[in-house]
């Protein structure tokens, strides 16, 4: 097995550079990942897919207002603060806080520079002093954030900050919040768990009222998610770590759905990383956890406990997600899936189409 194996030609024209209007009329191809068999449809069809009794597991994270865009105090040169997580390693108070990012320009971005971020006044809102490297952070810094405008740090965030977007999406100006679920609640992710993206409050209440069961997990969405392995053999690479919860009411109601029959549909990646993580090997069940730190990496070859259909976008060619749903199927039907996807002018990627894998 190669990383090599995991890659194909995306034309750049089929990157979806803004979301569907309507979230679920978007198409959805459904693959049966025993048999590669492969039907068009469009995303509120899977109502027709699911039975009473399944149970639907959705990531309910929300993405954080992460992208800061500033100027250099001293010199006024643009620069670029990214949020990836809150820092450990200091004391934060409501005004003053700690965290992990990318800054851009790197090189002119070192220890003691500080980004001064302004509202349309000019006025400074937020301020970010560079204070340390991160050990192994490919290129991370350490930032010391604060705000003397504002009661709270989260409220000069979010006067200042901007809802990221994956690097390949370019100059999008539509509504920030179409890159959020309809579903997502607590702030604590860098990217958005794209396949639930698809979904409306209506089609999630209709799956309801069919006897379905929509349950929520939460895993902190990392940047890594968008980085492709650069290991040709994959099993050198190193996963990034992640935070997650399984609430035990998710437990029970994946226990309840295998004990009678039904199964276990997560939407998206991120929930089928919850859910796998959450199996306890050594007992040979799904326990229950509380900001617990994953780096499952699912390759072909690996065993899935708990999920038995999917709900996913179409992914980057060489990363960890292509891998996953190789590994969920096989690595030439999912190929053979993205061929016809491509052929057929789906829409790739975050903004993109869905499939079902069953």
């Amino acid at each position: 097995m190669k990383t090599s194996d995991f890659d194909y030609e995306l034309p750049e024209e089929c990157i979806a550079q803004a979301p569907w209007p309507v979230r679920d009329e978007c198409r959805m191809l459904v693959m049966d990942r025993k048999t590669g068999e492969l039907q068009d449809r469009i995303f509120r069809d899977i109502y027709e897919y699911a039975q009473p009794g399944d149970v639907f597991v959705a990531n309910e994270t929300r993405v954080m207002p992460a992208r800061l865009l500033g100027a250099k105090r001293g010199t006024g040169g643009a620069a670029e603060v990214f949020l990836l997580r809150p820092h450990a390693g200091k004391i934060a108070t409501n005004v003053s806080s700690a965290w992990e990012a990318l800054v851009r320009p790197g090189k002119r971005l070192k220890p003691g520079a500080i980004v001064d971020f302004t509202d349309a006044e000019g006025k400074v809102i937020l301020s970010a002093e560079v204070i340390d490297f991160k050990e192994d952070g490919k290129g991370e810094r350490i930032v010391n954030l604060t705000t003397e405008a504002f009661p709270t740090l989260d409220e000069a965030v979010h006067a200042v900050g901007h809802t990221p977007l994956p690097p390949y999406i370019k100059g999008y100006e539509g509504d920030e919040e179409m890159y959020q679920t309809v579903y997502s609640r607590r702030e604590s992710s860098a990217a958005a768990p794209t396949a639930g993206l698809h979904f409306t409050p209506e089609l999630i209440e209709r799956l309801k009222q069919k006897g379905v069961r929509w349950e929520t997990v939460e895993l902190q969405v990392g940047i890594d998610t968008f980085r492709i392995v650069e290991e040709e053999d994959p099993t050198t690479h190193a996963m990034h770590t992640e935070t997650y919860t399984v609430p035990q009411h998710v437990v029970d109601a994946c226990n309840e759905a295998h004990a009678n029959g039904h199964r276990v549909i997560a939407v998206g990646t991120t929930s089928v990383r919850s859910l796998e993580s959450a199996w306890d090997a050594e007992a040979g069940e799904l326990k229950a956890r509380d900001a617990a730190h994953t780096s499952l990496f699912l390759l072909p070859g690996s065993t899935f406990h708990v999920v038995d259909a999917m709900v996913t976008n179409f992914h980057v060619p060489r990363s960890t997600l292509m891998m996953l749903v190789s590994a969920f199927s096989s690595r030439d039907y999912i190929m053979n899936a993205y061929k016809h996807a491509i052929d057929s002018e789906y829409r790739m990627l975050s903004f993109g189409d869905a499939m079902f894998i069953q």
